[in-house]
C-alpha cells in the first residue's frame, strides 16, 4: 500500500516518522543489514552444490626425432559438497547467520535511536515554538507597560529614570523575542538534520504533544527484556559463538590429520598410457567436503583397461606444526569474547537503570508542575476578581496571564521531557519498534 502523502497525515508528528523512514541514518541501516543478508547467501552458496565443467588438451611428440605428434583431450565434470558437520564451509553459513540475526537487532537498534532523536528534536521545536509564544506576550506586556508609564510621566506620577526602565525592559523584551525566533530556527534545522528534508510547513501546528512510550514492568523484566534484545549484548554473543568455533575447529584440526579417501572406477589405463572414462570421488576429513568427478576422453583409449582404484592420503606433521598454537589463541579469543559478553550485559544493565531513573525523576516532577499551573489558575481568576471591583487593573491581569502561560508552557515542557525520557527508556530495553509505532489522534485539548 502507498504511503500517505504528508499532508493527509493527522500532525506534523506523522509527516516527521514518515520522513524519518527516508532519513539518511535510516537508509544507512537498511543498506547495513542487506550487506549481512548477501553474506549469509554467498556463505550458503559456497555451503552448497557446486558443480564445475572443464576441459584438458595435450600434444605429445616422442621420440622427438621420428616420432609422431598425438594429441588428446578431457573433458570434465566436478562436483563437490561439504557433508561433515565440522565442515568450514557450514560453520561459515552458522557464522553468517548469526551475523544477520545481529544485523536485525542493530538495524531496529538504530531505528529506535533515530526515533528517539526525533523525539528529543520534535520537543526542541515544541519548547522553542512555546518559547518565541512567551517572548510576544511578554513583549506585548512591555509595550503596555510602557505605554501606561509615558502616560504616567506625563501626569508626574513616574520618574524620568522609572520610565527608562520600562523602556530598557521593553528592548530587552525586544531582544528576547529575536532570540527565541532565532531558536525556532535552529530547532528547525536541526530537524532537517536528522531527517535530510524539511517536511513541516512554514508554520506547523505543534500543539500535539508527544506520547509517552515508557515501556511497562518494574526493573528486574526491564533489565532481563534488555538482556535479551540488546544489539550489543547479541553482537557479544555471536561473536563468543564464533571464537567457541574457531576453537573447536582448531582442537579437531590438532586432533586430526590431513586424512583424504578417493576411490575412481572406470577405464584406469590402457596401453597407450591415457585414461579413459572414469568416475571418482572423495571426502577430506578435515575440510568435510565431499566430491565426485566424471572425466571423459575426447578420444578413445587403445585397449582400455578397466577397474577401481581406492586411495588414501594422509598427511601429519612431525616438526614446525602451528596446530597446538592455535588452539591457544583460539582458546584466548573465547576468553577475550567471555569478557567482552560480560561488559556488554554490565553495560546494558548501567544503561537500563540509569535510563529508568531519569524517567522515574522527569515523571515524579510532572505534580509541582501541574501545582504550579492550579495556582496561575487561581492567581488570573483572583486578578479578574479584583479588576471587576475596581481593585486592580488590566495590566495586572496581563501580568497574570503571562505568569500563567509561563506555568502551561512549563508543564508542557515537563510532559515532554517524560515522553523523551521513556523513549529513551524503551530504546534501552529494545522495546522501540519504530515501524510498530502508531499515533491515535488526541482530542483538541493536549494529552489527556
Amino acid at each position: 500500500m502507498p504511503a500517505a502523502p504528508a499532508s493527509a497525515l493527522a500532525s506534523p508528528l506523522d509527516s516527521l516518522l514518515l520522513a524519518l523512514r527516508s532519513a539518511p541514518g535510516w537508509r544507512s541501516a537498511d543498506l547495513t543489514y542487506r550487506a549481512a543478508q548477501l553474506q549469509l547467501d554467498s556463505a550458503r552458496l559456497r555451503a552448497g552444490l557446486n558443480l564445475t565443467a572443464g576441459g584438458n588438451a595435450a600434444l605429445t611428440k616422442a621420440p622427438w626425432e621420428g616420432g609422431d605428434w598425438t594429441g588428446n583431450g578431457t573433458l570434465t565434470l566436478s562436483a563437490s559438497l561439504p557433508v561433515l558437520p565440522w565442515s568450514p564451509l557450514l560453520e561459515g553459513v552458522r557464522s553468517a547467520e548469526r551475523g544477520v540475526q545481529t544485523a536485525a537487532l542493530d538495524l531496529r537498534g538504530t531505528r529506535a535511536g533515530l526515533t528517539t532523536q526525533l523525539w528529543q528534536a520534535y520537543a526542541g521545536l515544541r519548547a522553542a515554538a512555546d518559547a518565541l509564544t512567551l517572548a510576544d506576550a511578554q513583549l506585548a506586556l512591555s509595550g503596555q507597560l510602557l505605554a501606561a508609564g509615558r502616560d504616567q510621566r506625563a501626569q508626574g506620577l513616574l520618574t524620568e529614570s522609572g520610565l527608562l526602565d520600562r523602556q530598557a525592559n521593553l528592548e530587552a523584551a525586544q531582544a528576547g523575542r529575536d532570540r527565541a525566533a532565532r531558536a525556532v530556527t535552529q530547532a528547525r534545522a536541526a530537524l532537517t538534520r536528522l531527517l535530510g528534508t524539511d517536511p513541516l510547513p512554514a508554520t506547523p501546528d505543534l500543539s500535539r504533544p508527544l506520547p509517552d512510550l515508557t515501556p511497562a514492568g518494574d526493573e528486574a523484566t526491564l533489565i532481563a527484556r534488555a538482556l535479551e534484545r540488546r544489539p550489543e549484548v547479541r553482537r557479544a554473543q555471536a561473536t563468543l559463538a564464533d571464537a567457541q568455533a574457531a576453537r573447536d575447529a582448531a582442537a579437531l584440526a590438532a586432533r586430526l590429520p590431513d586424512l583424504t579417501a578417493s576411490v575412481t572406477a572406470g577405464q584406469l589405463a590402457s596401453a597407450s598410457g591415457a585414461a579413459g572414462r572414469t568416475v571418482s570421488g572423495s571426502l577430506n576429513l578435515t575440510t568435510g567436503v565431499l566430491g565426485a568427478q566424471v572425466s571423459v576422453p575426447l578420444r578413445e583409449p587403445k585397449s582400455p583397461v578397466s577397474g577401481v582404484n581406492l586411495a588414501l592420503n594422509a598427511s601429519i606433521p612431525i616438526l614446525g606444526s602451528t596446530e597446538s598454537a592455535a588452539l591457544r589463541q583460539a582458546e584466548l579469543g573465547v576468553q577475550q569474547a567471555t569478557l567482552a559478553l560480560d561488559v556488554a550485559r554490565q553495560g546494558a544493565e548501567l544503561d537500563v537503570r540509569t535510563r529508568m531513573q531519569a524517567a522515574q525523576d522527569e515523571r515524579g516532577a510532572l505534580d509541582a508542575a501541574r501545582t504550579r499551573v492550579r495556582a496561575a489558575e487561581l492567581t488570573v481568576q483572583a486578578a479578574q476578581a479584583r479588576l471587576d471591583a475596581g481593585l486592580a487593573t488590566r495590566l495586572d491581569v496581563a501580568q497574570a496571564r503571562l505568569n500563567l502561560t509561563q506555568a502551561t508552557q512549563a508543564l508542557s515542557a515537563q510532559l515532554d521531557r517524560v515522553s523523551v525520557a521513556g523513549a529513551a527508556l524503551a530504546q534501552a530495553t529494545a522495546d522501540l519498534d519504530p515501524l510498530l509505532l502508531t499515533i491515535p489522534a488526541l482530542p483538541t485539548g493536549g494529552r489527556p
